[in-house]
Parts: structure tokens; sequence; C-alpha cells
């Protein structure tokens, strides 16, 4: 077996796939080129590192369960003069994740609170750090189903392990007394040890509507805006805001 061949299926056993892949390019592009053994292992270890990172990146993306994504570059903060960039940009160094700080996105439907929560989550995942991204909605039935299956304590810390839990829709559908319960407890559990962000639709007002239970509305609310920073949305769908255009145009 040449040597050459050696050294692929070396590289097929220490599992350096990036550097097997593009190991007889580099050779080709290096050929009478002054280059020392260092500058060439450097090189090439670099190769396989980046490669790493895109791939444990792409999988803590895949992982947290996004709903789709997206950045922050992404993000038209021309069209949503409410909000303050920089206090965006902000949030987005994760300086609030090393707090355990919370994050509550207010406004109405549509106008980006779960695209820029997911922006940074996404953020987060690639800085490694523990996310997780789920709906009001899909929490409670999944604490609720664990809690008629006796499984409730392990679910519970489940969702309490992660550095950032997003929690998104808090207001779109009704919270009986046993589901406003159930999220009190995981609110409780992350209190002060860990960050999450919540979009709502409601002001903190009507949270008490939200979770028929004024008493454990407060003791949520309590909780999450301790340590928080809030962002109030008062700007107009993105979802309707090229329907808006052609209709001006059209009259």
């Amino acid at each position: 077996m040449s040597m050459y061949a050696n050294v692929l299926n070396n590289l097929v056993e220490l599992k350096l796939e990036k550097i097997k892949n593009n190991l007889n390019d580099y050779l080709e592009s290096i050929k009478g080129k002054d280059v020392t053994p260092l500058e060439v292992l450097k090189t090439l270890t670099d190769m396989e590192l980046d490669f790493k990172r895109i791939r444990s990146s792409k999988m803590r993306i895949s992982i947290a369960n996004f709903p789709f994504e997206r950045s922050l570059s992404d993000f038209d903060f021309q069209y949503q003069l409410s909000i303050n960039k920089k206090e965006i940009s902000d949030l987005a160094t994760l300086r609030f994740i090393e707090s355990n700080n919370n994050v509550l996105f207010v406004g109405s439907p549509g106008v980006g609170k779960t695209h820029l929560a997911t922006a940074i989550g996404i953020e987060a995942a690639q800085k490694k750090y523990g996310v997780y991204f789920i709906s009001c909605h899909d929490l409670i039935t999944q604490l609720g189903l664990a809690f008629r299956e006796n499984r409730l304590e392990a679910r519970l810390r489940h969702y309490a392990k992660y550095r950032l839990l997003i929690i998104d829709e808090i207001g779109y559908l009704p919270i009986d007394k046993q589901g406003a319960n159930l999220f009190f407890q995981l609110i409780a559990r992350r209190y002060e040890k860990c960050s999450t962000i919540v979009t709502t639709n409601q002001p903190f007002s009507k949270w008490a509507e939200v979770f028929d239970d004024s008493v454990i509305a407060s003791a949520i609310l309590d909780r999450l805006l301790h340590h928080s920073t809030i962002i109030n949305i008062t700007g107009k769908s993105y979802r309707t805001k090229d329907k808006l255009v052609t209709n001006n145009k059209s009259s």
C-alpha cells in the first residue's frame, strides 16, 4: 500500500473527514511552493477545525428546534422603528445569558417577536450555549402529559437544563389553572439560574386572564421580570407589509 493510501486510511480512522476529502487538492496546490511541514499541518488542521465547528453549530441549531433560521441581519429595523437596534445588538452579544437575565418581546402578532427571539437563540447556539425553542402551547402540553404519566420531575429537569429557553406565543391560546401551575414550576426552577426569552401578544396587565389565575400570573411575572430586558414592539405586521404596499400602489 502506498504512503498516500496509508495516510488516507489514517485520516479515516481518526475521523478527519475534511482533511481526507481535500488532501489531494491541497497537495497539488502547494507543489513547487516553499511550504514548511508546520505550515502544512497548520493549514490542514485549520481546515478540519473550521469544518467541525460549522458541523457542530448546525447540529446545535437543529437540536434547538427553531421554527426557521433567520439572523438579525435579516430583520428590517427600518420597518419597525419602535425597536432600538442598539438594544437588540447588545442582546446579541449574549451578555444577558451570562447574567442569567431574561428577555421579553411584547407586541401584536406579526411584528417580528419570533424572528428576533430566534435570531438571538441562533447566536447563542452558535456560541455553544444549550438552547431550546418551544411554543407556550406545546410546552404546557408536554408538561401536562408528563404530569399525567407521573414523570413531571424528569420533564421539568429537561426544560430547566437549557442555558437559554425560548418560549414563544404566550397568550395566543388559553391556559387552564393546571397548565398555569406547571408553567410556574418551570419558571421558578429557572429563576436566577439561566435565561428565558418569551414572546407574547398580551400586555402584562392581561396575564391574569391568560393564565386564568391572578396569583400564579403575578408569581410568573415576578420571576420573569426581576432580571429582564423588555422589548415593546408597536409597529405594523410584517405579514401585511407587502399587501399594504400593493394596495397603496393600486390606489
